[in-house]
């Protein structure tokens, strides 16, 4: 697109001062493609017969020419354009690309290149000098080259470019679906979710199993509080009338004490219950031992819970504690959206509904949400709730951070911040005046710098280790393939000169025939050995 530029002077004489050529950048999935804009209708732009020419394909080539085009090398290249892209970075086949096919600007021509994106075209700008536009009719233009971008490049057509575009958007899905081993929360958040919804359902089939068991033996209820130590005392025992003194000892391990195992079979014996068919029993016995799978599940996806914040928010799960501390960043849907969030909004985070509630009734708002449940507001006094909970949120937003954006997270900086919390406590009770943060932040500072470069050697060990196996095994590879290679050529030699060997000896051992024939003929033999020994004769 060219449009004369121009200025009225002191005198009232219009003066041309240059022309503005315009270029459109467009991102494909097989390659980058630089077009030149001839005319444009801009005042029009948004008129129904200009959007329809824009549609129509020759209307469209007359207006748009292709200058140039440079596919990726591979779908990896292609992957790795993508990305810097995305992140707004001006990649360096982009940069040889642009710097080989946009004219340079002069005085008469202004050059202005048209981008989809903001980002790229500022890093263009930076980088190359080149004036970019993103708005205008630089939107219109890229809708028409992505409609008829198959057509006006040779050799692409729909099915390619469906497949180049479908290989790319799995490949870049796929590597932002990616994340660090070391920072986990996807895991963390689906874990503390399981962990709520089979307390739930723990709790539901726990009064299930009392209330279907206690039709048989209603005095077990009151004996046994625990719902897990209840459903292994019912599946234990079974039938109430077939429990003697011998099944004593095995009941005295699962309930862990005699008086109350001694208890449970002088209840058994005057027992008031109703008595239970084998099919009924055989019921409540296989649902006991699916209920005691489920806990025992839920204990150990406790304990992998606690493996999982210990590396990915081992400060927040020392300041506040494991379940707590993933329910924050379940709630917040990330590490980094919690790092994020400030410390008001981390104090009501999960109190939403309250919050608004408060708002619209022009009420008090509420003091905390998910932080309730931890230890230190339960401690706290009842006028002192609101203020540990503000001071622990922010404590807990500083703790997120250093966890998110920290290379080799520690449990350094969480000790400290929960020590910070205790003095806190102590101060609203007693009135003793606690550490600044400025020197508790100094020691926390040089005890991480130290752990952090123990970790950092660690990992340069391992690294180290890793590339010696690499190594080892691509040389262990080679001298596979060259033992394979010398054995085969030993081989080869192996057979193949044999047959020579049999040959030259199967023709002297023909002549020592030969001779011996002709000694035999001697001694009165045919007279075929004759007339050789006459023809010798006479070639001598």
């Amino acid at each position: 697109m060219k449009s004369v530029v121009l200025y009225i002077s002191s005198n009232g004489r219009k003066v041309k001062m240059g022309v503005q050529v315009l270029f459109a950048l467009y991102e494909h999935a097989s390659g980058y493609a630089l077009f030149r804009v001839k005319e444009f209708e801009e005042v029009g732009m948004l008129i129904p017969q200009v959007e329809q020419s824009v549609t129509d394909p020759s209307k469209f080539q007359s207006i748009v020419q292709l200058v140039a085009f440079s596919p990726f090398k591979s779908g990896t290249n292609a992957l790795d354009n993508i990305n810097s892209i995305s992140e707004g970075l001006l990649h360096e086949d982009l940069k040889l690309f642009l710097e080989t096919h946009v004219p340079k600007a002069g005085k008469k021509e202004k050059i202005v290149l048209g981008v989809a994106d903001s980002k790229i075209g500022a890093a263009i700008a930076e980088e190359l000098g080149i004036k970019s536009n993103h708005i205008g009719v630089v939107p219109e233009v890229l809708r028409g080259i992505r409609v008829h971008f198959s057509r006006m490049v040779k050799g692409l057509n729909e099915k390619s470019e469906s497949k180049a575009q479908l290989g790319l958007g799995h490949s870049y899905s796929r590597a932002k679906v990616k994340f660090n081993v070391n920072r986990q929360d996807n895991m963390i958040i689906q874990s503390i979710s399981l962990l709520d919804q089979l307390d739930k359902n723990i709790n539901t089939f726990s009064m299930r199993i009392r209330e279907w068991y206690s039709y048989h033996f209603p005095e077990l209820v009151k004996i046994v509080n625990d719902n897990y130590m209840f459903a292994k005392v019912a599946r234990y025992i079974g039938n109430r009338k077939e429990f003697d003194d011998d099944k004593l000892e095995g009941l005295e391990e699962i309930v862990m004490d005699s008086a109350k195992a001694s208890a449970i079979l002088d209840a058994s014996r005057s027992s008031m219950g109703m008595d239970i068919s084998p099919i009924d029993l055989f019921n409540i016995e296989t649902f006991a031992s699916k209920v005691i799978s489920l806990t025992e599940y839920r204990m150990g996806l406790a304990q992998y819970l606690h493996s999982k914040m210990t590396q990915v928010a081992p400060n927040l799960a020392t300041l506040i504690g494991e379940q707590v501390g993933a329910r924050l960043i379940a709630h917040a849907g990330s590490l980094t959206n919690l790092a994020k969030y400030p410390a008001s909004t981390v104090q009501i985070l999960g109190a939403e509904k309250a919050l608004f509630r408060a708002l619209k009734s022009k009420g008090n708002t509420p003091k905390y949400g998910l932080i309730f449940h931890s230890t230190f507001i339960g401690r706290a006094g009842t006028q002192n709730k609101g203020r540990i909970s503000r001071y622990l949120a922010n404590k807990c937003s500083i703790a997120s951070r250093i966890d998110c954006f920290s290379e080799y997270p520690t449990s350094v900086f969480g000790d400290h911040l929960r020590q910070q919390v205790e003095d806190r406590l102590k101060f609203y009770e007693t009135g003793d005046a606690p550490t600044k943060n400025i020197d508790v932040m100094k020691k926390a500072v040089e005890e991480a710098g130290e752990v952090q470069k123990k970790l950092a050697k660690k990992d340069k060990k391992k690294k180290k280790k890793e590339k010696k196996r690499k190594a080892e095994g691509d040389e262990s590879m080679a001298d596979t393939t060259m033992e394979a290679d010398t054995t085969a050529d030993m081989e080869d030699e192996e057979t193949s000169p044999p047959k020579k060997k049999k040959k030259r000896k199967s023709k002297g051992e023909e002549q020592e025939v030969a001779m011996d024939m002709d000694e035999s003929g001697d001694a009165g033999g045919d007279g075929k050995t004759k007339k050789k020994k006459k023809k010798k004769k006479k070639d001598d």
